[in-house]
């Protein structure tokens, strides 16, 4: 479990094609503290580590990660959010994250907006059900709070810090990101569901 609060932001040092894809991520976190085994988000992708070095670690991905996630189009040098699994005792600083993507979205526009940057995103049809106006969602791994819902778009304010310290510094309209939505969502409406 993650809590959508960004510690790292590595880069893609190597990728091995090799059945699954192996990818070396270049990293500020002391490699020693990493056993093998452990599970850190990667753009909010929940990965584990599989071998670790000096400032660096390895991850794999199955072919069905890539195909439902952005990691199919990393390339060496991809910036990438990193964030270690949660340990009981942690500050719950943004939301219950699992780590597992249920989908791609789509920058659809970005403004400046006071000394933030309001971001518009458009959703998949099938998940637009799921985000809420004042909800969380977590985009490549980051835990927002959603401004605003019209359809299968919805917006995000990212203020100067959250730029600095991850990905969305770079954003452009076109990119894509991973998209989780919130746990408790989905549980309610499989509860909807069940009921009818």
């Amino acid at each position: 479990m993650f809590t959508g609060i960004i510690t790292d932001l590595g880069r893609v040092r190597r990728i091995e094609p090799s059945g699954d894809t192996k990818f070396t991520i270049e990293t500020r976190y002391d490699t020693d503290t990493i056993p093998l085994g452990a599970s850190i988000a990667h753009n909010g992708c929940c990965l584990t580590v599989i071998e670790t070095g000096p400032a660096w670690y390895k991850v794999q991905a199955s072919a069905e990660t890539l195909s439902v996630t952005t990691l199919g189009a990393w390339v060496e040098g991809t910036r990438v959010n990193l964030e270690r699994a949660l340990a009981m005792g942690d500050e719950l600083g943004g939301h219950i994250v699992s780590g597992h993507v249920d989908g791609v979205a789509r920058v659809a526009g970005r403004r400046q907006e006071g000394e933030s940057v309001r971001f518009t995103f458009a959703v998949p049809t099938p998940l637009k059900h799921y985000i809420a106006s004042k909800g969380s969602v977590a985009l490549d791994g980051v835990s927002l709070t959603v401004n605003a819902v019209a359809d299968d778009h919805f917006d995000v304010n990212i203020i100067p810090h959250t730029a600095d310290v991850t990905t969305f510094g770079t954003l452009a309209v076109g990119d894509r990101v991973n998209l989780e939505i919130d746990m408790l969502a989905r549980y309610v409406a499989r509860l909807l569901e069940a009921k009818e």
